[in-house]
């Protein structure tokens, strides 16, 4: 079925794999994603070759298939604290290999990989000049150990290539230098055109597809096994198509829009489905208002949100840098292989909705979940407040009172990457200033961008003084308060929480608001536009109708509404405009990648880490290993924890701030950390022993075997004793006894951090059982051999009323799972039967239940790379390593 042609673009031919012969009439009617996996398949050969081609263009029959093919990215994206986790991991399988004989050398990544340090910047220094240097001076005095160790992986692994501190977001990073949505590359001599695709270690991955290229977030183990050369294998997924018509309203902005689609998909089930936008409103929106939408992706629950090639595209990749040449091929290559958006099209989707655009309203969501969008005026009735009276000054002498604006940030990729909102928050800044408004004192305010671009762009438009004026000076490049590195609160705020006198509130440009992420004081926090933020900041309240009620007085104490400050439509793109110059992003990048303080790094040159006792960063973790066998088979287990629906990685893992009465903060003084600077959970990855006494530590988590129990905590079976959970699992696990946990709906949503399942895998949890499981950390599960199983919609936790001293016996063998098998489960009661059921494996491929027959990815990758050559030919295709895909 393989076929191959050329292809000319300004006098220079590439070799292509020709999806338009081999899908003919059929490929007009397969979404733009399939046609990209199609190339995949059909580039990358191998044995199934015709198979998964065949597999992908009868899709079209239903809409759906459970067919499998193998799908091979380009490169690798990571953030500095999901590939710290990933890099130990790493270095202690090549101490496992070398100490069984083997070379460490064979463990190398086979495909590009770039590494981001955006994750661990925090907001320590506010609202001053020197803020971004103070900022920046902390976090390397902090992280340097870390950072270290990721120069020590850049010289001994190839191909690992490290942005240091102050380039910015990884998807930032991604949009404006590293992505060229369709790529080059040489194989036999022959120079080949191919799309431009990836994967990334964060769940925001899917941000690059607003630009046309197919990408999505997986967790730190499935990264590493396809750095090792193993393919992302996969059903054909479904995809669903979100039909667009009409066009956003004037002083509706792309947040209003990415917020909206949220909610509105957040309503069907989206589990290890696709999503791509079509139809005539796609034509309208930028390529800056797509990425902004496709960055929601995780929290709308999809694998992507994907937009395909246009001249929007090619617009955003000529203001951001790329050169003629690259853009004349992409719309050749794009064209000649129906790649090209046409607003016409309708291809055959699994499902279709439909969105207008014109209906779009100004928005927030919150106060704790993304996908609970509000009109922006109706904050005080959400949480309700009394609304402020409507001539309210902001009350530069009084306390804060409830409903107080504690935090005010803009921040995160998914807003700071469009230059078009932060034009938009500098517009309303200018004019806030010259009507004499400010915030009041307790209000935290920041700008942290998504690139060091940012500062370029704005002072060109002469709106960065005008944001430093109200407090929103750039604090750093870095994801900060969207991941829970807010720092300190302002001091009149931080005495009104100690003193009880007000519940705080945060808002921010970020795409996560669950509970105690943004801080862990904040309970309730909105996510907003930019401009929105800074509204907000001004009010320093948000019990009031943002949209209608005053938010200050001016000098003359006349009330100043929103209205009187929101910029239009013709005013942001006539800014933008004299801002936009094409080689800012280039020479921002190159100064921020020339960064001294990164090149004064010292780090050992050996192809195995010299470990450290001593150290409390980086720490050997005991499953880079050979492993000890399956999780799998026929076992009676007592329930660790049981929860409700909605638990996040944030609640299982947290990356905020380490309390100082914590037991992990007690771990770290008891070496001789300073009690006062613990840093965060999200640097301390690289240490199990830290990551394991954060397990479940969020205040929001309830283990309902007793709700009145300690977060972090169980009741020990038969004794009733009530420990820590390292404690009770260490002596479960003295008694052979299995233990598993039970939850409900969306486990595991949010961020795709893996240590959320290794620290359950290290608690010695053979299954988890669960309503409901959001992508990535079920795919984080199995990779550290952990049974993901479907409870039946009538036994939910609640439902089953499991207490301390049950059991659940679970018929889960070697030879029974399959991909969706039913697995037998009776819960026994004081030895008697008290309930039976059918759950299902949560397990979508063979690849899949291969790696839970191993015990987890790390066995399989060191199996697979400790076999001789010679003995390579006579193991299982599902065991040999794949060649380095093109």
């Amino acid at each position: 079925m393989t076929a191959f042609a050329t292809l000319v673009s300004r006098s220079q031919t590439y070799r292509i794999a020709d999806i338009t012969s081999v899908a003919g009439e059929s490929l007009s009617r397969l979404p733009m994603i399939l046609r990209i996996l199609l190339e995949n398949v059909l580039r990358n050969g191998g044995d199934e070759q015709d198979q998964s081609a065949a597999a992908i263009l009868g899709w079209l029959a239903e809409g759906r298939s459970d067919r499998e093919i193998a799908f091979q990215p380009s490169r690798v994206l990571m953030h500095d604290t999901t590939c710290g986790p990933a890099l130990v991991d790493i270095a202690g399988l090549r101490a496992s290999l070398a100490e069984a004989g083997g070379d460490p050398n064979r463990l190398n990544p086979v495909l590009p990989v770039d590494v981001s340090t955006d994750h661990s910047l925090g907001v320590d220094v506010f609202a001053r000049p020197d803020a971004m240097r103070l900022n920046m001076a902390h976090e390397l005095k902090r992280n340097g150990e870390r950072y270290r160790f990721m120069k020590w992986a850049s010289r001994a692994l190839d191909g690992v290539r490290v942005h240091p501190p102050g380039t910015g977001i990884m998807h930032t990073l991604n949009l404006e230098r590293l992505a060229s949505v369709v790529a080059t590359t040489t194989r036999d001599g022959q120079l080949w055109a191919i799309p431009d695709a990836l994967i990334g270690t964060d769940s925001h991955t899917p941000m690059i597809n607003g630009i046309g290229v197919l990408a999505w977030g997986v967790g730190g183990l499935e990264a590493e096994s396809v750095m090792f050369g193993m393919p992302v294998t996969m059903r054909v997924p479904e995809i669903v198509g979100v039909r667009l018509t009409g066009r956003l309203r004037e002083g509706v902005l792309a947040t209003d829009l990415a917020l909206t689609v949220t909610e509105r998909l957040r309503r069907i089930d989206l589990a290890d489905r696709f999503v791509e936008f079509f139809g005539p409103g796609v034509a309208a929106l930028s390529a800056g208002d797509r990425s902004v939408v496709a960055n929601m992706t995780p929290e709308f629950g999809g694998n992507s949100g994907y937009f395909p090639i246009d001249g929007r595209t090619l617009d955003y990749l000529g203001q951001t840098g790329r050169s003629r040449e690259q853009l004349a091929l992409i719309e050749a290559y794009a064209r000649g292989q129906q790649l090209w958006f046409d607003p016409a099209a309708e291809p055959r989707y699994t499902e279709t909705i439909t969105m207008n655009l014109d209906e779009v309203e100004v928005s927030l969501a919150g106060p704790c979940r993304p996908q609970d969008r509000i009109a922006a005026g109706r904050t005080a009735e959400t949480l309700g407040l009394e609304r402020a009276a409507p001539a309210a000054d902001t009350g530069r002498g009084s306390p804060p009172a409830e409903g107080a604006v504690a935090i005010a940030a803009i921040t995160s990729c998914t807003n700071t990457s469009d230059a078009r909102l932060l034009i938009a928050a500098g517009l309303l800044a200018r004019k806030a200033r010259q009507r004499g408004l400010k915030p009041p004192a307790w209000v935290k305010t920041s700008l942290a961008p998504g690139s060091p671009t940012a500062e370029r762009y704005l002072q060109r438009a002469g709106l960065l003084e005008d944001l430093e004026a109200l407090g929103f000076g750039i604090v750093g490049y870095g994801c900060t308060t969207c991941i829970g590195n807010s720092g300190p609160l302002a001091p009149a705020m931080a005495s009104a929480v100690a003193a009880k006198q007000v519940t705080p509130v945060a808002v921010l440009s970020g795409n996560r608001n669950f509970p105690g992420r943004v801080h862990s004081q904040i309970e309730l926090a909105f996510l907003a536009s930019p401009p929105l933020v800074i509204a907000f900041a001004l009010a320093g309240e948000v019990s009031r109708n943002i949209l209608q009620d005053p938010i200050g007085r001016d000098g003359a104490g006349a009330e100043v509404r929103l209205a009187d400050l929101w910029p239009t439509g013709p005013e942001i793109d006539a800014a933008l405009a004299r801002a936009r110059e094409a080689s800012d992003v280039g020479r921002a990048y190159d100064t921020a990648e020339a960064s001294a303080d990164w090149a004064a790094f010292e780090a050992p040159g050996t192809a195995l880490f010299p470990w450290d006792d001593a150290s409390t960063y980086i720490r050997r973790p005991p499953f880079a290993d050979f492993g000890h066998g399956t999780r799998l088979g026929h076992f009676a287990a007592t329930p660790l924890l049981v929860l409700g629906d909605d638990i996040t990685t944030d609640h299982i893992s947290p990356a905020g701030a380490i309390g100082a009465n914590s037991e992990a903060a007690r771990y770290l003084v008891a070496r001789g950390e300073d009690p006062q600077d613990l840093n965060v959970f999200a640097s301390r990855r690289g240490n199990w022993e830290v990551m394991l006494r954060g397990l479940f530590t969020n205040k929001s988590v309830r283990n309902l075997l007793d709700p009145d129990l300690p977060p972090g905590h169980t009741i020990l079976a038969s004794s009733g004793e009530r420990l820590p959970l390292r404690l009770a699992a260490d002596r479960y696990a003295q008694d052979g006894r299995s233990v598993v946990i039970v939850a409900g709906e969306r486990y595991g949503m949010g961020s795709s951090r893996d240590w959320a399942a290794k620290g359950v895998a290290l608690l010695g949890a053979r299954a988890v059982l669960a309503l409901g499981f959001e992508r990535i950390h079920r795919s984080n599960l199995i990779g550290m051999g952990i049974l993901p199983l479907r409870l039946p919609a009538n036994h939910g936790p609640q439902a089953l009323g499991l207490r301390p001293d049950d059991r659940l016996e679970i018929d889960a063998t070697v030879e029974a799972l399959a991909p969706r098998a039913a697995i037998a489960v009776r819960i026994l009661r004081d030895g008697a039967e008290i309930d039976r059921f059918t759950a299902t494996a949560a397990v979508e491929t063979n690849l899949e239940c291969e790696i839970l027959r191993v015990g987890g990815l790390l066995p399989l990758i060191l199996q697979r790379n400790s076999t001789e050559a010679a003995g390579e030919a006579r193991r299982p295709a599902s065991l040999r390593p794949v060649a380095a895909p093109l």
